[in-house]
């Protein structure tokens, strides 16, 4: 049994509204009029035949992930292990060698540099900058220059006045006759120092230094420094003989601390001392 174009077009309708299943009408078609005819399919059904359709590309290396649950956790992604990169040994500077003993002017007395090198070798890992040592010579009285600037590499140096502290001097006669470590002394201490941090304070731009022996282990809490004062200028030795004192502090000229401040920067080794 053959159908005409309008019964075909009205059977589907007719289908459409009823829920009809439109097979039994499309089954009837003739070869004369395939295409006149749309095939309607349900969304569900073009999206699974698009699905199907569309060509499937999967890598070889990973496999597709899927989206999980609502409420589960992600799975994990495949975990990529980059090349550690080779480390590269950092190269450590070799020590510096010792440098030979040179010959120092006789203005420094012998002994007392003996006393300043065994100091140094002690404490060279504290010593950071070795080209210029300052040694004070304590047995000395302060109206002679008795502070000095040691070059190491050709044992020239340069003489200075400095001051002592009132507390190893009480009758104030120019001479060091006692050293002290203690809080409130107001003393000299003896021993290797090694030069630190500069600052404004009382007298003007000075410098901290750090004791390194046992009795000068407190230079830091005392408050002993290099600074100047107008008691340890060349006007005030003229004029009384010898230098005023200090609180134990090394205080000097304003052209011996420039001196200082330029040669025996911060990381310098400084000895004080006496011998008999």
């Amino acid at each position: 049994m053959k159908f005409t174009r309008r019964q075909m077009v009205e059977g589907g309708l007719v289908a459409g509204f009823l829920g009809l299943a439109a097979k039994p009408v499309l089954a009837a078609v003739t070869e004369d009029q395939p295409a006149s005819i749309p095939v309607r399919r349900r969304p569900d059904q073009a999206m699974a035949t698009n699905a199907a359709a569309a060509p499937r590309y999967q890598t070889a290396s990973a496999a597709p992930l899927r989206q999980p649950h609502p409420g589960q956790p992600l799975p994990a992604r495949p975990r990529i292990i980059q090349p550690e990169p080779q480390q590269l040994a950092v190269a450590r500077p070799a020590p510096l060698p010792a440098r030979p003993r040179v010959p120092v002017e006789r203005t420094v007395n012998p002994r007392l540099v003996a006393a300043a090198r065994a100091s140094f070798d002690m404490h060279r890992r504290s010593i950071r900058l070795p080209d210029v040592v300052g040694i004070v010579d304590f047995s000395k009285i302060s109206r002679e220059p008795r502070y000095y600037l040691l070059d190491t590499n050709s044992g020239r140096v340069t003489e200075h006045h400095v001051s002592h502290g009132r507390g190893s001097d009480p009758s104030h006669s120019g001479f060091v006759q006692n050293f002290s470590n203690r809080h409130g002394s107001n003393a000299t201490s003896e021993g290797g120092y090694v030069t630190s941090e500069t600052y404004h304070g009382k007298y003007g731009l000075s410098m901290r230094v750090r004791g390194l022996d046992a009795s000068n282990s407190n230079a830091h809490s005392r408050a002993i420094v290099i600074h100047p004062a107008w008691y340890a200028e060349p006007t005030h030795l003229a004029m009384h003989g010898i230098l005023g004192r200090s609180e134990g502090c090394f205080a000097m000229s304003r052209a011996s601390l420039s001196e200082t401040l330029d040669r025996l920067a911060p990381g310098h080794f400084l000895y004080a001392g006496r011998v008999a």
